[in-house]
This record gives C-alpha cells, sequence and structure tokens, in this order.
C-alpha cells in the first residue's frame, strides 16, 4: 500500500528536469506555497484540463503567493510539447524513473479498463513557504481542481 509524507514535516526533496530542462528542487520554490499535483500523462484529455485550468488561474495563485508544478513520468520533451501546445505558465517536471512519485506514495497499482499496471495516482500536495507538507487532495475532479486548490490555499493561509 503506497503512504503519503507526514503532515506537518518537510516535505520529500526532488531533483528533476523540468520542460526547459533546467533542474529544479524542493528548494527553488522555498518562500512561497508549492501546490505539487502529480499527473499520470501530459496530454492527455483529464491531464490538460487540470492544466489549463491552473494556467488560466494563475493570477489568483500569485495573489495567494503560491505556484503550481506539475509532475509527472513523461520525458522533458513531450513536457515540452505540452507546455508549447497548451501554452502553459508554470513548471513541468520530468520524472521517468518515479522515483519522486514513489518517495510522495504516489506510484502503485491502477486499473484501467480491465487491465492492470503501475502508474501516477492522480494526486496534490500542499506544501508551505518553509517547504513542510500541509495537505494531500487525493479526491478531486479535474475540472474544478484549481477551485479546490484555491480554496484550500485561502484556508490554509487564515491560518496561519
Amino acid at each position: 500500500m503506497m503512504e503519503y509524507p507526514k503532515i506537518d514535516e518537510r516535505a520529500p526533496n526532488f531533483k528533476l528536469l523540468n520542460q526547459a530542462e533546467e533542474t529544479r528542487s524542493l528548494a527553488d520554490y522555498a518562500g512561497k506555497w508549492l501546490v505539487l499535483y502529480f499527473y499520470p500523462k501530459a496530454m492527455t484529455p483529464g491531464c490538460t484540463t487540470q492544466a489549463c485550468e491552473l494556467r488560466d488561474h494563475k493570477a489568483e495563485l500569485d495573489a495567494l503567493n503560491a505556484v503550481a508544478v506539475g509532475l509527472s513520468p513523461d520525458a522533458t520533451k513531450r513536457l515540452t510539447k505540452f507546455t508549447e501546445r497548451d501554452s502553459l505558465n508554470f513548471d513541468l517536471l520530468a520524472d521517468e524513473d518515479h522515483a519522486v512519485a514513489e518517495a510522495y506514495g504516489v506510484w502503485g497499482l491502477k486499473k484501467f479498463m480491465g487491465k492492470e499496471y503501475d502508474g501516477i495516482h492522480r494526486t496534490t500536495f500542499i506544501i508551505n513557504p518553509e517547504s513542510k507538507l500541509v495537505q494531500v487532495m487525493n479526491k478531486f475532479k479535474t475540472k474544478t481542481h484549481h477551485d479546490d486548490v484555491l480554496e484550500m490555499l485561502a484556508a490554509l493561509q487564515e491560518n496561519v
């Protein structure tokens, strides 16, 4: 069974290439609220909806001192295509060996159309400006994910 990192503890570190083949790590987002979302595959319908909604709500994220970062097992070339095709305005990270997905407890057995396989379970982690994990979101619809994220960020910031 997959296990998420513990709430109120430092989020697992990562060092991955983004769509521009620049290295990004957890420390690069310190001082901001990080919406680290894991998605199965770039340019598929649900993942595109989720990414485009976050793109379209960047101003609200900025107002909450938050940044969205998508993470999938895709190669950087596919992430570059996805970013260019949909004019995405945030980092997408390539976790090709799914080591980071495993560290966050989102890599595991999935079922689709009668087949079983290992893959990413769509999950969002909210990490505070001190790099502590404060929220795990794993029950949401891709169409309203951005609304759930914005509501959660506002609620968390009220309690700071």
